[in-house]
């Protein structure tokens, strides 16, 4: 018996593996692919938070290794710079999912992680204590089982939780090929849509996409009607010489799959013993890249708090706040990518509107608002009143400390919260949480600043939680700490 099934080994299952691992998990992957590696390069990119995230784990220097650091942040046509953000990564990072996959197992691998490969969750049932899983190769319990299992998630489906939302209205071919011809590399807009052809191999310089010479093609070819079923070869040739008057000679795929604008949201993240996570609890429109993005932040906000309720640290009840806090910043996401795919439509009106929207945004404030948004580095739990960190990311500040400098983010690298006192030592009393908070004292001297709002006050005393939100900031007495501390972590060990 594993104390945590996963199902599904993408981004977010990953992720999820990693955090509970590092919390002394017993948890298990169950993944149908025979390998890890994944077929050719799908969807990928890093924003900023994201990069943010795994800087928090001290593994963001193996993703920066091998991608392209670039501004990526848009909203309809209008493209964002970030550069002058608040943060150590004030950029996006270009890599194919395949090689984030295979950069997150190279980390999972390296922790007390079991896979089964080869193997597909096949149904469940739960009960008081635990979960039966079935699998294409027999059965497994655990404590819990999460559903990363994509949009189609069986998880999801057999827990009998509602997916609303709404149905596609445009779908796009996307396929990795070779072509015998030489094809017109670049974007090519209609009165179908947006169409793109490149090679999977690049670079870019000053912020243009430089293609290298040879290799495979990536294509991306707007349906004139929304498909269904699974696309094959004989689709992407159509769909080229539509728009293109030829197909290029197209040979031999890699892989061939289609996306819509296709939005949905779990009406909950949780049903008893079962939990979604990426794409098993939000689909939509990949507009803005975000969707893989959302989904590692889930698996971080989910994690610890697991962990702490599987090792009975926490009672049951912190798991709902994974709900409260998730499923709001991914209905902003279905939000704005419903408004990005709108503002696409070929229609005179449309790009009437699109052409106000970009002037808009051409001001500072919502050029902060919206870059801060699709970077993810505006989020913002409520938390309830407070501070204007309370609920936000923590800053990855420069600390001064007894032991020399430290960056606030190589204290979360283990996945353990962090009680920051800064000025002079002592005066916050933790003792009966010290076997699961680290409490720093330390000097910073700079200015306190968040993307969205700014600079703001400077605290005397931070609590940041596994996931580098901040849980409590020192604006009162030892008694809402206290408060905080057990919200967080537990009842005191006394209790």
């Amino acid at each position: 018996m594993h104390e945590v099934v996963i199902a599904g080994g993408g981004p977010t299952g990953l992720t999820l593996a990693g955090e509970l691992a590092l919390a002394g998990v017993d948890v298990a992957v169950v993944e149908r692919r025979d390998s890890q590696q994944l077929a050719g390069s799908r969807a990928g990119g890093l924003h900023s938070r994201t990069i943010e995230v795994f800087d928090q784990r001290g593994i963001a220097d193996r993703f920066l290794a091998e991608g392209q650091t670039a501004q990526v942040g848009a909203f309809g046509a209008t493209k964002f710079d970030i550069s002058d953000f608040p943060t150590r990564h004030p950029y996006g990072l270009g890599l194919w999912q395949n090689h984030i996959e295979r950069i997150l197992a190279g980390w999972v691998e390296e922790l007390p992680v079991q896979f089964y490969r080869g193997r597909g969750v096949t149904g469940f049932t739960q009960d008081d204590d635990g979960v039966h899983v079935e699998t294409s190769d027999g059965p497994i319990r655990a404590q819990y089982l999460v559903g990363c299992d994509g949009g189609r998630s069986l998880v999801r489906r057999t827990a009998g939780i509602d997916f609303p939302g709404w149905d596609p209205t445009i779908s796009s071919l996307i396929a990795e090929v070779e072509m015998t011809e030489e094809p017109e590399l670049g974007i090519r807009h209609d009165a179908v849509g947006m169409h793109a052809l490149g090679r999977v191999e690049y670079e870019i310089h000053d912020g243009e996409i430089i293609w290298k010479d040879s290799g495979p093609i990536r294509v991306m070819v707007t349906e004139q009607q929304v498909g269904r079923g699974e696309p094959t070869l004989r689709d992407i040739s159509e769909g080229l010489i539509a728009v293109y008057g030829t197909d290029f000679g197209v040979h031999s795929p890699t892989w061939i799959s289609r996306f819509t604008d296709m939005t949905r949201q779990a009406a909950a993240y949780r049903e008893g013993r079962v939990l979604l996570a990426g794409d098993a609890a939000h689909v939509h429109s990949p507009d803005g890249g975000q969707g893989l993005n959302i989904g590692v932040q889930d698996a971080v906000n989910l994690g610890w708090k697991l962990a702490q309720v599987v090792n009975g640290v926490s009672p049951d009840g912190l798991l709902d706040t994974y709900h409260a806090e998730r499923h709001p910043v991914a209905a902003r996401v279905l939000r704005n990518t419903m408004a990005s795919v709108a503002l696409r439509r070929p229609d005179d009106r449309i790009k009437a509107l699109g052409d106000v929207v970009s002037e808009l945004l051409s001001y500072e404030e919502p050029r902060r608002h919206f870059a801060a948004m699709m970077s993810g580095l505006d989020v913002h739990y409520d938390l309830g009143e407070g501070h204007p960190l309370l609920g936000r990311r923590m800053p990855d500040l420069d600390l001064v400390t007894a032991d020399g400098p430290l960056r606030v983010y190589a204290l979360l690298h283990q996945g353990r919260p962090v009680l920051l006192k800064l000025g002079e030592p002592g005066g916050l009393e933790i003792a009966p949480w010290a076997d699961r908070v680290q409490l720093v004292d330390a000097e910073y001297a700079g200015a306190w600043e968040l993307p969205a709002l700014g600079e703001v006050a400077a605290p005397s005393a931070v609590l940041v939680r596994p996931d580098g939100y901040v849980g409590w900031v020192a604006e009162g007495s030892n008694l809402e700490l206290r408060d905080a501390l057990a919200t967080w972590f537990g009842p005191p060990e006394s209790a």
